[in-house]
């Protein structure tokens, strides 16, 4: 399939490994145009050499909400604009009600929340102008079933799925479509971090498997096609049927 994305420009966050590195392969692979945001210089380089084609590389910390406007300047030099928003971030520590300090909470929605939204306070306007442009945001499955032991992820991810939503309703008349990818559990570093032994919680998954992140970046790039522009302000479970709810 045509996925229309050749010409694009697709700007990354969170992208030198994981579900990040993962879209920025698929919409480079479909021809797009791609800038890889990531704190460590080291790992973008890295990631830089898996994907076979041109691409920007962009340090910084989009925890940081002051650095945003000069990242999204910096990648709209790179590539003549933006196109395409992939927000990804990395999860908050684990924790529960009772071990969760409430300092903790503010830097959670920072990352998990407000990082979103600046980004496309910064990159929205002028996908409006051009009538056309896509924001696809990485969330969690936690925000259709709450995890116990990861409460911050849980409040933050639940606050920006309702600011995308919100957003895709006002947005859609202007060519742009909103929506997020829910992921349940992928071989990624984060998964490696929160698990002894990530292979073993693949038993309590239907599908029996641990998600790709490769597989993952392919349908996030399919939301960012020509074909899925009439999705918006959905929110897709990507997690091999763990989720229990009927939505």
């Amino acid at each position: 399939m045509e996925l229309g994305l050749r010409g694009r420009r697709a700007l990354i966050t969170g992208a030198s490994s994981g579900l990040g590195l993962g879209c920025a392969q698929a919409l480079a692979g479909e021809g797009a145009t791609v800038t890889l945001v990531a704190r460590s210089e080291v790992r973008l380089r890295a990631a830089a050499v898996t994907i076979d084609a041109q691409c920007h590389l962009l340090v910084g910390d989009v925890g940081d909400l002051d650095n945003i406007p000069r990242l999204v300047a910096e990648a709209e030099k790179m590539m003549g604009g933006i196109d395409i928003l992939v927000a990804n971030a990395g999860g908050p520590p684990p924790g529960t009600f009772a071990s969760t300090d409430l300092s903790a909470y503010e830097p959670a929605l920072r990352l998990n929340l407000l990082a979103t939204v600046a980004l496309c306070k910064a990159t929205v306007p002028a996908m409006r102008t051009r009538g056309w442009g896509r924001v696809v945001a990485i969330t969690s499955i936690s925000v259709r079933e709450p995890i116990g032991t990861l409460i911050l992820s849980n409040t933050a991810r639940a606050g920006l799925t309702a600011f995308l939503k919100t957003l895709a309703t006002e947005v859609a008349p202007d060519g742009v479509t909103v929506n997020s990818l829910q992921p349940g559990l992928h071989l990624t570093d984060r998964l490696a971090a929160l698990y002894d032994d990530p292979a073993a919680v693949a038993v309590g998954i239907p599908a029996r498997r641990l998600g790709d992140p490769a597989d993952f970046g392919r349908i996030a790039a399919f939301l960012c096609s020509d074909t899925a522009g009439f999705i918006t302000g959905a929110a897709v479970p990507v997690d091999g049927g763990a989720s229990h709810g009927l939505q």
